[in-house]
């Protein structure tokens, strides 16, 4: 599980003056920032060369994500890096210029849907300029299937490009319809359907079965003969091409492991990767869960199922890190009274651990992200998703501190606080705890509140089926924010006083009712998990907090704020709603994860969000912010022998992507 970025929240303490820099690549509604790998040079040459084969493997994998993402992603990818780099006609015109920011766009998000809204991408350019564009380049370097002409590969892509109504969700979640057939990722075939899929998933099932694997995780679902067959995603399989050369590096990896620990869990990924089998997934995730004492780390494979409506198939993502020791002491605090925090969680005794096991935490320093961590980014991950194995053996907890800090710095004297907040009390409050608590919030979703509880036996991991994932970050959330009001975290001295959690119980109750929907457009309803998640904590809190005026929304000079009354009241409110989701996730009651989704998760209020957006655009600040990777040079003797590893931050976005496209572009373009 992950921790989206939520919506800076303004003017916040700085950050170390290197800690980020801006470029000047802002386009649409996107910010591209650096992020440094601080303590990089202090590291042993062997962790050096670590880094830089964990980074090679993080890389390989971006073509997958991009066809996950999209049937046609790769081939439009082609065209459009053909036309940008090759092109003889104007490249001042409009046309070229809105071709240009479209391509970014796509580079940004994998393919042609909005990272994180999931609607299609509208082009700013016609389709006679890009015809013609395409016809005016070298044809060999177009994505042409055996045969097929310019005029033919034009005919069959553009409607995916410039017809609204086509593919115009990659991942739909509204109730009442086949979110198969109405989703554009890739990762089911023509004809199937979702009744077919889940049917399919669920004959395979053995509630019997105390470790269970995750069913589907890493394949494309397809009609053969009118059968339903899965292509697995292997070396020998689909996407081989690309996993060969992710299993290249990782076998460099394995030469200069950390540890016994970490090289027998980089082996069994190798595995895994050779034989998609799903048991080898959980036999690597438990070693690699267990390897708590490397220094250099790394996340690598097909994890997260945000991106399939039915929440059973996995994205590809990697980042590669190491530890940032200092910053783990904060997070080691959590994780070391794991077992107390559960033991006084508010919920049923039939939800919890009776014991916590193996559960840690850390902080670290990103030294490159890949796949569906990059360009966009996670703040905090909690690994493996797996229940049985989080149950038996725990889980491992990271907040990204290069990266929160960076958000930080550039969330510094935006506008946004003075904007979005009338009362200069919290003002006050934010600007003193607010980065302490945003820190602690990431750490206590990530380390406790995935961490924490319990499913019913014979409750299955996908029982809350499309709403899992919501239910789920809603869950991590409640609890995070549950404790971060608690006087455990003053005496374990991870925060200073009893009015700092303030700060982010503000924060979140604005960010889910108001300032969250400058990332969707008009007239759209919430679709992405963690929006949905922030918006049902929020909404729920309001109405059932209505009556004893605990908080409201509230007219100041013709502009809506958030007014809360009652802090104790609402931390009250946060508990009831926690006891609540937990019993929907341990008992696996998909209707009642239904009607909380629904009811407050989904909906926007018209009027509301015309005001909010209103009020951001005149902040000029871009509601979206993403990273330019660094580059790793190795620097070798005369026998090829690598004696150390630069790190440079001075690669532009486009000269970035361009040569990810030219190095790490392992795919045919039509799997």
């Amino acid at each position: 599980m992950t921790v989206a970025l939520l919506m800076g929240s303004g003017a916040k303490a700085a950050a170390p003056e290197d800690d980020f820099e801006y470029t000047n690549e802002r386009f649409a509604d996107l910010q591209m920032l650096r992020y440094k790998v601080h303590g990089f040079e202090q590291l042993s040459l062997r962790d050096k060369q670590l880094v830089y084969y964990l980074s090679e493997a993080s890389l390989c994998g971006r073509d997958i994500l991009f066809d996950q993402n999209g049937a046609y992603n790769l081939r439009i990818r082609k065209m459009l890096e053909t036309v940008y780099t090759d092109y003889q006609g104007s490249r001042q015109s409009d046309d070229f210029k809105a071709m240009e920011v479209y391509l970014k766009r796509v580079w940004f998000s994998n393919g042609i849907h909005h990272h994180y809204g999931c609607e299609k991408f509208v082009p700013g350019f016609s389709e006679a300029f890009f015809r013609n564009a395409l016809k005016s380049v070298d044809a060999r370097k177009l994505p042409l299937a055996k045969g097929q002409t310019v005029d033919q590969l034009c005919d069959e892509v553009f409607p995916v490009i410039f017809d609204p109504t086509l593919m115009k969700m990659r991942v739909n979640q509204k109730d009442g319809e086949d979110l198969i057939k109405t989703s554009a990722s890739n990762y089911y075939g023509d004809g199937v359907t979702q009744a077919e899929a889940e049917a399919f998933y669920d004959a395979q099932k053995d509630t019997t079965d105390q470790e269970p694997v995750m069913y589907g995780l890493n394949s494309r679902l397809v009609k053969k003969g009118g059968k339903l067959v899965e292509q697995r995603w292997t070396a020998g399989g689909l996407y081989g091409s690309a996993i060969k050369k992710i299993i290249y590096w990782l076998d460099k990896a394995a030469t200069v492991a950390d540890t016994p620990q970490q090289k027998a869990a980089i082996n069994e990924l190798i595995k895994y990767y050779k034989t998609g089998d799903l048991r080898t997934f959980d036999s690597y995730s438990i070693l690699w869960l267990k390897d708590t004492e490397s220094l250099v780390d790394f996340t690598n494979g097909f994890i997260e199922s945000y991106g399939d409506p039915l929440g059973l198939k996995a994205s590809w993502e990697a980042i590669t890190n190491f530890k940032d020791l200092e910053a783990t002491k904060r997070a080691e605090k959590l994780s070391t009274n794991a077992q107390w925090f559960e033991d006084h969680s508010p919920v049923d005794p039939r939800f919890k651990k009776d014991e916590c096991k193996g559960i840690s935490a850390k902080v670290i320093v990103a030294a490159i992200l890949g796949g569906d961590l990059y360009p966009s980014t996670a703040i905090g991950i909690n690994l493996p998703n797996s229940n049985w194995i989080r149950k038996q053996h725990g889980s491992k907890s990271v907040t990204i501190g290069n990266l929160t800090d960076a958000y930080n710095k550039a969330a510094h004297g935006n506008g946004f606080n003075a904007e979005f907040i009338c009362d200069p009390v919290i003002t006050d409050i934010i600007d003193k705890y607010g980065d302490n608590c945003d820190d602690l919030h990431t750490d206590l979703h990530e380390c406790l509140g995935h961490g924490s509880g319990r499913l019913l036996e014979g409750v299955s991991d996908d029982a809350l089926k499309s709403y899992g994932s919501t239910m789920e970050e809603a869950r991590a959330d409640l609890f995070a924010l549950y404790y971060l009001a608690d006087p455990k975290l003053v005496e374990l001295g991870l925060t200073p006083n009893m009015d700092a959690y303030k700060s982010q119980y503000y924060y979140q109750m604005m960010n889910g009712l108001m300032t969250q929907l400058v990332r969707i457009e008009p007239g759209k309803n919430l679709e992405e998990a963690h929006m949905r998640d922030r918006a049902l904590i929020a909404h729920w809190a309001l109405e059932h907090g209505k009556a004893a005026n605990v908080c409201e929304l509230i007219k100041k000079d013709g502009k809506t704020y958030l007014q809360i009354n009652d802090y104790d009241a609402l931390r009250q409110l946060f508990k009831e709603l926690l006891i609540e989701v937990q019993r929907i996730k341990s008992e696996g009651d998909v209707e009642a994860a239904r009607q909380l989704v629904e009811t407050y998760g989904v909906k926007v209020d018209p009027e509301l969000h015309k005001e909010v957006l209103a009020r951001y655009q005149a902040l000029n600040i871009a509601p979206y912010k993403g990273f330019i990777n660094p580059v790793y040079t190795p620097v070798t003797d005369g026998k090829g022998n690598i004696t150390d590893v630069k790190v440079s931050y001075t690669e532009g976005y486009a000269d970035q992507m361009l040569r990810y496209s030219r190095d790490y572009g392992f795919l045919p373009f039509k799997n």
